[in-house]
């Protein structure tokens, strides 16, 4: 883009609609002079006096444990420098967006309008009792080691410069395991500082903790490498002093292991890359020119494990993978402080996850093939999930082990599950599924394995240990697939057309012949038939040569869903076969049915769809409480729609009276458990969270469930196949990574159940 074009963007992105980037919402109704009453004047008074009894109560009555202050006076200004507190406001808007985006956590942003030490400090101090922790930002060093020493020491509430710490603790974890890919160890490490600020000494610091000895850091700043004899360097640097004769940059990178750059950019050239050790470890962080480009210094070594912070290249060093979460952490145990302990456990989270298998939407959103620990990935992307579940439990657990927590957590799995509901990603029956999958993986044919996607989402079910996969498709196309994406697993691979499958696809045939024969299906249809991979990966599946079928990726819903009517037989005692689809809502999992398959079910089919809907709530361990939906409520109507779903629960209330299900019920009253409960307070869903809801015709359901897809971007598994004697699920045209890795596990533990069930009315 254009530098002007740029500019102009950067500053209408600022001015429109709305100055700035943040905003106070009331999180309280407001609406009635009732409301504004206890908001205010006169009920306000009633927890002021609560928290003058006890200040702790502070955290219970206002919204002090999720505030944080992002505080600066301008001095240091990204690549800016001294410009000012208003010139830094929208910088530290900024890094309020991305605490609230990242970790859930309000901010206020204060520019403070000094630079003298002792008003910044008296200041920030007089103001704290607002917030549950301060993060100062942009401040020059060195008046930034004393603020943040005394702020640390002074104050009852987490402190921390994320200039100083923050790099320092994402650098930290890339280093822990750039150092495990060379093959070498941290107390034997040599390194080479370029930058001798704030940032460069917190960075040392927390690298000697993690191993790295002082006396083999050599440190420069702008006039050179720090040596002990000069007066004018301060005592935290001197730490890092050397008494040796150097005379230049690449003087010193000669036979070192690691550079750490934070400094300026293209001061290291391909000689001095050269003059470095095997494996040699390069952070060239400077922003946004780096120290050396990465292209250059790549095919200067192809031995080199790099690091930049930029977000064009691999191994980016982005404080947002540490700041977010490190507060989220504390603040959840009311840390008094954020101490070394906790910033270490930052690290080693860090380092640890980026080891873990990457999540496909990781992948989407970098718009890489696979990600995996290695070269080119040694610390997690800033968009990667799974962080706001992993670091701030490893935070939390440090500050209560080393003493700093007044609110300690004591049920780690629900503290997990409330992290994740702060981002909107209540992945709680996801990971159950998946859970459940892997404790006893089945075969599943993926119909379709000669498209990419298809074949992603079969790599991750085999290496996450889901299911086992067999590959049906071209197999020239799914081999040359596997090796782009790094599929090394052994897994089988068929091509039904090929002559290889000629016994197998007539053998396939003639039992299809002998169920069909007497419906207009000549032995002929039948082989031409078994040449089609559905056809023939539901008469794997009817022979016993698979667990599961999941297809559909590449094809309309209709034409994938004929053959496997005609070919895989209803379980006994149903008469339709049906969907499903389960929406991961803010208020939990909602199942919705019929989604795909009858326009216009009658009674009887509500009724029979309604149960087998009800014995998939339960197979993901939840007990269903169903609403039958209309436009009427209780017999307000008397149309043809609202009677049929009257007579449906009629139905299933004098042949299922266990079964918690009600209506014919509008939607708002069903989902609304104050509304329903005053209303029809008789209701066998009075009272009780509805978790499905059975629509009267296929038009309400589907229209439903792709509406809250896309308008709210709710999660969807589904649709779920509902009555077929085998396992067999078909994914919606076009389904994304994610889609398909759930309907396998879908598919897997559909498997696991109707084995259970086989097995029981074997024993009867």
């Amino acid at each position: 883009m254009h530098k002007d074009s740029k500019r102009r963007e950067a500053l209408l992105y600022h001015a429109k609609p709305t100055p700035g980037k943040i905003q106070v919402v009331p999180t309280k109704k407001y609406a009635t002079q009732r409301d504004l009453a206890l908001a205010y004047s006169p009920g306000v008074a009633e927890p002021c006096l609560e928290i003058e009894k006890d200040v702790n109560n502070v955290y219970k009555y206002t919204a002090k444990g999720n505030l944080v202050a992002v505080i600066s006076n301008g001095t240091a200004v990204l690549g800016l420098g001294d410009i000012g507190p208003e010139a830094s406001k929208p910088v530290m808007e900024g890094k309020g967006l991305l605490f609230k985006i990242f970790a859930d956590i309000d901010v206020f942003d204060i520019e403070v309008d000094t630079k003298d030490v002792e008003k910044f400090i008296e200041t920030v101090k007089n103001i704290a009792p607002t917030f549950g922790g301060i993060n100062l930002e942009d401040i020059k060093a060195p008046e930034s080691f004393e603020i943040e020493r005394r702020l640390v020491e002074e104050l009852n509430i987490p402190v921390m410069h994320d200039d100083q710490h923050g790099t320092a603790i994402i650098s930290a974890a890339a280093l822990l395991n750039a150092v495990e890919l060379a093959g070498k160890k941290m107390e034997e490490v040599k390194v080479v500082v370029s930058g001798a600020g704030s940032a460069a000494i917190a960075c040392a610091n927390l690298y000697v903790s993690f191993g790295v000895k002082a006396e083999n850091i050599v440190m420069f700043n702008s006039k050179g490498a720090l040596r002990k004899d000069d007066p004018n360097i301060s005592e935290m640097q001197r730490k890092y002093a050397t008494d040796r004769k150097i005379d230049s940059l690449g003087d010193a990178m000669k036979g070192v292991d690691v550079f750490i750059g934070l400094s300026s950019g293209d001061i290291v050239t391909p000689d001095m890359l050269l003059g470095m050790n095997d494996n040699p470890i390069v952070f060239a962080m400077a922003n946004p020119r780096p120290e050396i480009n990465y292209d250059l210094a790549i095919a200067t070594r192809k031995d080199i494990i790099m690091a930049t912070g930029r977000s064009d290249h691999p191994n980016q060093v982005n404080n947002v993978l540490g700041f977010p979460f490190i507060f989220r952490g504390a603040l959840d145990v009311r840390a008094t402080k954020i101490n070394e302990e906790m910033k270490k456990a930052a690290v080693v989270a860090l380092a640890e996850l980026a080891k873990a298998s990457v999540p496909e939407q990781v992948n989407i959103a970098y718009g890489e093939t696979k990600l995996a620990f290695g070269r080119d990935y040694i610390i997690p992307k800033p968009f990667d999930p799974r962080l706001i579940a992993e670091v701030p439990p490893a935070v939390a657990k440090a500050a209560m082990d080393s003493g700093v927590a007044t609110a300690p957590i004591t049920d780690w799995d629900k503290y997990r599950d409330e992290l994740l509901e702060r981002m909107g990603s209540d992945n709680k029956m996801v990971r159950l599924l998946i859970n459940r999958a892997k404790t006893d993986p089945k075969k599943v044919i993926f119909a379709e394995a000669d498209h990419l996607d298809v074949l992603k989402a079969a790599q991750i079910v085999k290496e996450e240990g889901i299911g086992e996969p067999i590959l049906l498709g071209n197999k020239e196309t799914i081999l040359e697939l596997k090796e782009e994406i790094g599929f090394d697993e052994d897994v089988t691979i068929i091509d039904p057309k090929t002559k290889d499958e000629e016994e197998r696809r007539n053998r396939f045939a003639n039992a299809y012949w002998e169920s069909r024969r007497r419906r207009g299906t000549s032995l002929l249809d039948a082989q031409k038939w078994m040449r089609e991979r559905n056809y023939f990966a539901a008469m794997m599946v009817n022979e016993g040569e698979a667990d599961a079928l999941v297809t559909g990726y590449s094809r309309s819903y209709p034409t994938v869903v004929k053959p496997m009517l005609e070919l895989i037989p209803k379980q006994q005692g149903v008469t339709r076969i049906a969907t499903t689809n389960m929406m991961m809502t803010k208020r939990g999992p909602i199942f919705l049915a019929d989604t795909a398959i009858n326009p216009n079910p009658s009674a009887e089919d509500l009724a029979r769809i309604a149960l087998m809907t009800a014995k998939t709530v339960r197979m993901f361990g939840m007990e269903p409480v169903i609403a039958m939906v209309s436009f009427s409520n209780f017999g307000s109507s008397s149309d043809e729609s609202a009677v049929k779903i009257r007579k449906a629960v009629d139905i299933l209330h004098e042949n299922h009276p266990d079964l918690v299900v009600d209506g014919e019920i509008q939607t708002d009253f069903a989902l609304n458990q104050e509304m329903l409960a005053s209303k029809f307070p008789f209701s066998k869903i009075a009272n009780k969270k509805v978790n499905t809801l059975v629509f009267p015709n296929l038009d309400a359901a589907n229209i439903t469930y792709k509406m809250l897809k896309e308008l709210n971007k709710v999660m969807s598994i589904g649709p779920i196949m509902l009555g077929l004697d085998k396992p067999v699920h078909i994914f919606q045209l076009g389904a994304s990574v994610e889609e398909m890795v759930n309907m396998a596990a879908v598919a897997v533990v559909d498997a696991q159940e109707k084995e259970k069930r086989l097995k029981q009315s074997l024993n009867k």
